[in-house]
């Protein structure tokens, strides 16, 4: 059993240090991807204050498709290119985004979110899955969130 117990009132870069460490430690020597995405997207969203939805997008013969969350019900497929998770996913840049309704073609799964951190998850430099935060509030995600989530990214690269 993981019984992990963020501290959510220590500064950005700890708590997304030892997000990862508690990231690594429940994916250690667990060769499924999908286990490993969802146990992820449940550690994100205890980590993390703020959040109305964080978890992966796969992809999958060129597209991306929902992978685990935690959150609302979501859009199954994206297509490169659209909305902020495809936008990350076809540049294999993060995407962050203060305020959703200001980016063009702005996909609505949750009409609550506000503003949203995507993430790609790059092997072998290729983009093989997104990771996306999405927010209620304007303007939730700031870089240290970008540098933390990218680091986060990188970290689980190899086991997802």
């Amino acid at each position: 059993m993981y019984d992990f117990a963020p501290s959510t009132d220590q500064p950005k870069p700890a708590l997304y240090r030892d997000l990862a460490e508690a990231a690594l430690a429940i994916t250690h020597d667990e060769p499924d991807a999908v286990a490993n995405m969802a146990n992820c997207a449940a550690l994100l969203a205890q980590f993390l204050p703020d959040l109305n939805w964080a978890g992966f997008y796969r992809m999958v013969d060129g597209g991306l498709v929902l992978g685990p969350f935690a959150g609302k019900p979501a859009c199954i497929r994206i297509a490169l290119g659209q909305g902020v998770c495809g936008a990350a996913a076809a540049t294999g840049e993060t995407q962050l985004v203060p305020d959703v309704h200001a980016f063009p073609g702005h996909i609505a799964c949750d009409a609550a979110s506000r503003s949203e951190l995507v993430v790609p998850v790059m092997r072998d430099g290729a983009v093989i899955a997104v990771i996306d935060l999405d927010s209620p509030l304007v303007a939730r995600f700031d870089a240290e969130d970008a540098a933390g989530l990218e680091a986060l990214a990188a970290a689980l690269a190899g086991r997802i």
